[in-house]
């Protein structure tokens, strides 16, 4: 049991690392869509990953496209504050992609906008914030999946 992991264009160290630790505990992989906001070498990447970071299963992709070319055929979900149906209504299945955006504005709108049957959110229930910090929300949708696949 396990999902792939995807963040397209990640900004911020400490979530990939936080995300990266979060991989391996789920029995995940994780795949990172350039361009990054930092080094992958960053410390700050390794600190939030502890010495757990070598043990990832990490895929490193040079865009968006390369990342499709390489997992053709795969079964993607998508995560968007612009999504309208809840994570709670998939239909999880082992290593399917749940896919997320960057820090500062989400995924890109074309893909979005072609994908629209499978861009799931986290309920906000307060309007004074606009989307929940990156690795809290890969945190929440990676164990509502294994609840999930648990349960079937």
């Amino acid at each position: 049991m396990g999902f792939n992991i995807v963040l397209i264009e990640p900004e911020i160290p400490t979530n990939t690392g936080n995300i990266g630790r979060l991989s391996l505990a789920s029995g995940s992989k994780l795949h990172l869509v350039k361009p990054f906001g930092f080094e992958l070498n960053d410390k700050r990447v390794k600190r939030a990953g502890l010495d757990y970071w070598k043990h990832v299963s990490l895929f490193i992709y040079e865009s968006i496209d390369d990342f499709y070319a390489r997992n053709k055929g795969g079964d993607f979900v998508y995560f968007s504050s612009h999504g309208t149906q809840d994570y709670c209504e998939i239909d999880y299945k082992d290593n399917m992609f749940l896919i997320f955006g960057k820090e500062s504005s989400g995924l890109p709108e074309s893909i979005v906008s072609e994908n629209t049957n499978s861009v799931f959110s986290i309920p906000i229930y307060s309007p004074h914030i606009r989307s929940l910090n990156l690795a809290n929300a890969v945190s929440i949708v990676v164990y509502e999946g294994i609840r999930n696949l648990r349960m079937h």
